[in-house]
């Protein structure tokens, strides 16, 4: 009879890199994770999936997975063969392997959960991915460009925005969500939103009414974790900007930490009062790594996870 696991259930919110980096160092502090993905992509392979065969974008998904693989020759390679993307002068061009084998698995069996399960069983998945969405969603926001704002659409497009984005909204309005991601919240001990595309990724998952109500509900705790650097269409914004920008998506969600590498936060107190205002202690760590590239390291963010789920909070050279 297998021993049930003591160590904490943790849901990951978010999509793309960000995602994945998160995934890869909370790997080294549970097994017992869950990914809830973006299913608004609309570009590259994802894209052509989702409009040729009306599908959840399968991208982001797959790169879940994928960050989730077994730490074995079996996962090793079978995670390569996820990613692997054919390079042509026909249809194929730029398609990845992964988004092919998820988008035959949803047709065959008429599920996405139990597709990316499938999928997640044959890489030795260390934990479950499932999208926040039960139908392909499209992201638009307002931007405002000096005196004009205008409306932008596509999550390829929102991602690439110039100017500052001041309000986001999904089609269809009230999506559907994923019933097992809200189950997962409902379970979870902790919650970890970001890093990823701040709009695109992460603060999307607060317009699925009923993934919002779960997190608003669920007795986990919350742990926001803020980008490196800025990316288009965060560029010019502070961590004060990025967390207000949660705040005002969810001016009723409390948040339990804000996990910072020092790097990022231009401000701490203007940065830790913004974190208050949300119920937050500002947690900061050295988390990125060490070749000045604005990539996380899996073990120091690990250990940042670590220090938040266990309590041991507190700045850098301290606790």
């Amino acid at each position: 009879m297998a021993v049930p696991s003591t160590k904490p259930a943790v849901v990951a919110l978010g999509g793309g890199h960000g995602l994945s980096a998160s995934l890869r160092a909370l790997r080294h502090v549970s097994d017992r994770l869950t990914a809830v993905v973006t299913v608004a992509d609309d570009g590259g392979s994802s894209g052509r999936l989702r409009e040729e065969l009306g599908v959840l974008p399968p991208g982001d998904l797959r790169m879940a997975l994928a960050a989730l693989t077994d730490d074995s020759d079996w996962g090793r390679t079978w995670s390569a063969v996820l990613q692997h993307r054919f390079t042509t002068s026909g249809p194929l061009d730029n398609h990845a392997v992964g988004n092919l084998l998820i988008a035959a698995l949803w047709e065959l069996l008429g599920d996405s959960v139990s597709g990316l399960d499938w999928v997640g069983k044959l890489l030795g998945a260390r934990g479950r991915v499932l999208p926040m969405a039960a139908v392909p969603l499209v992201v638009e926001a307002d931007v405002r460009c000096g005196d004009d704002s205008c409306t932008v659409v596509g999550q390829v497009n929102v991602a690439k925005a110039s100017g500052r984005i001041e309000r986001l909204r999904l089609r269809p309005e009230n999506p559907p969500a994923c019933g097992e991601a809200v189950t997962a919240l409902h379970e979870a001990d902790w919650v970890v939103l970001g890093p990823g595309s701040w709009y695109s990724s992460v603060l999307v998952h607060l317009l699925v009414p009923q993934l919002a109500a779960a997190l608003h509900d669920t007795a986990a705790r919350r742990c926001v974790t803020l980008n490196l650097s800025p990316d288009a269409e965060t560029s010019g914004l502070t961590a004060v900007d990025l967390l207000d920008a949660l705040h005002d998506h969810a001016p009723d969600l409390r948040i339990d930490a804000v996990l910072a590498d020092p790097s990022a936060v231009e401000d701490v107190t203007a940065t830790e009062a913004a974190a208050r205002r949300m119920g937050a202690r500002l947690v900061m760590r050295q988390v990125a790594q060490g070749d000045g590239t604005a990539r996380h390291d899996a073990l120091r963010l690990g250990a940042a996870y670590r220090d938040v789920f266990e309590g041991v909070l507190g700045d850098v050279g301290r606790g």
